[in-house]
């Protein structure tokens, strides 16, 4: 997917790379290529553990890279010192789309109506870290561990694939890019950055009698190992899910970036029913420190633009399947609350993150607001941790023990979700 780029010394050239930070997959963890695909391993083998099964429903993560301004996203009208702090850049409040008292979405969300009227989108503002953290990387481990004080390299969704006792490989995929810290650890995942180039290495036009496939199969065919185990799953994946094996084309539906190409390939891979139930997907480029810009111009209308869009053609998409489906945004920490001179903002606290599809109670905002204070260094004030969120999902659409996905947290209910 898209590396962010902005002015931040963290991102800047000669600087660590998300990537890098997060330390990929290389120092404790093993991968096998396949093609396009990776099936990775952290340092102890996958282990049999009691629980639910997770194959009943398909939680989407899509991390807003670079800190989204959930302040532009989900504006509040109502609260006065909004439009103080921004008199360049605050959105109008006779442009707001699905508006209620308080808040209304940013009018580049369009696609997104529909959804929202129909009752299978939801927003839950001031959410964030329990601490405030203007570090991307330092933030996405922060929110990706969801451990904190923990030293252990193990991602939220990989505990959650350790809860479910009949786990397989393909059960954790990353769409687009390297595997991110929310699902790093023991449990194997796979990892593709296009569905539609995923080929095994070397099963071509220059081997027509696929040697290269059952020698593959004659390596890895006869071990109970978790690398052949997963070996054999990326292989059948690719065959399953290779451009002849589904003819269905929605891309035109989707923006043509990123992010519409990995959420057609997700919805590809959702409908061929390989088994996937968590998948992570990222759009980058949210750090708008400069040009974020009007209802007129500026980075924001196309981010935003896109987002909804993506979201919306990937529910299309999935036709019955999204019945299954439930998509949640995440974004490192969001923007102070007053704008900055270069028509941008800078790294704030609080944010917003959108729920969309099965099991959500949408139609409405959710979150305690804690109102904005118009000063230079001000930020939105968290008053809803993110994890209670995320739990408040999890809970409702896996089964699974929120106290071992998120180590000694004990949820706040949001009842952003049916049944909790």
């Amino acid at each position: 997917m898209t590396e962010t780029s902005c002015s931040c010394p963290e991102f800047a050239a000669g600087a660590l790379s998300r990537r890098g930070f997060l330390r990929g997959i290389g120092l404790a963890g093993t991968a096998y290529a396949v093609g396009s695909a990776m099936v990775t391993y952290g340092a102890a083998p996958a282990t049999a553990a009691a629980g639910p099964s997770l194959s009943g429903s398909v939680l989407v993560v899509l991390s807003l890279r670079g800190a989204a301004d959930g302040l532009s996203l989900v504006v509040p009208h109502a609260d006065p010192a909004y439009y103080a702090a921004r008199p360049h850049i605050a959105v109008p409040a006779n442009r707001l789309l699905a508006k209620d008292g308080f808040f209304g979405l940013h009018p580049s969300l369009a696609p997104l109506v529909p959804m929202w009227n129909a009752g299978k989108l939801a927003a839950v503002h001031a959410t964030g870290l329990p601490v405030a953290n203007r570090s991307h990387f330092a933030a996405m481990e922060a929110v990706e561990d969801a451990n904190p004080g923990s030293t252990e390299r193990v991602g939220w969704l990989n505990r959650l694939l350790g809860t479910d006792a009949t786990r397989s490989p393909l059960q954790g995929l990353s769409v687009g890019g390297s595997v991110p810290a929310a699902l790093y650890g023991p449990e194997p995942v796979m990892a593709f950055s296009s569905l539609q180039n995923a080929t095994v290495s070397g099963d071509d036009e220059w081997d027509p009698n696929h040697d290269r496939i059952r020698s593959l199969n004659a390596m890895w065919g006869g071990s109970g190992s978790p690398l052949a185990t997963g070996v054999r799953s990326a292989m059948q994946a690719v065959r399953d899910l290779g451009p002849a094996k589904d003819q269905r084309d929605a891309s035109s539906s989707y923006p043509d970036n990123d992010l519409g190409h990995a959420l057609a390939d997700v919805a590809r891979t959702l409908r061929g029913d390989v088994g996937v139930s968590l998948v992570t997907v990222d759009q980058g480029d949210w750090d708008m420190h400069t040009g974020l810009g009007t209802l007129e111009w500026g980075d924001m209308i196309g981010n935003a633009g896109d987002l909804a869009s993506a979201i919306a053609a990937f529910f299309t998409d999935l036709g019955p399947v999204a019945d299954r489906v439930t998509l949640v945004t995440i974004s490192e920490f969001g923007r102070r609350v007053a704008e900055n001179a270069n028509y941008g903002l800078d790294h704030g606290w609080g944010n917003v993150m959108f729920l969309a599809g099965a099991g959500v109670k949408g139609g409405r905002y959710y979150g305690t607001w804690p109102g904005l204070t118009n000063s230079l260094d001000a930020d939105l004030t968290v008053t809803t941790d993110y994890r209670s969120v995320l739990a408040e999902v999890v809970a409702a659409r896996t089964g699974a023990s929120t106290a071992t996905v998120f180590p000694g947290f004990t949820r706040e209910r949001i009842g952003v979700m049916l049944g909790q």
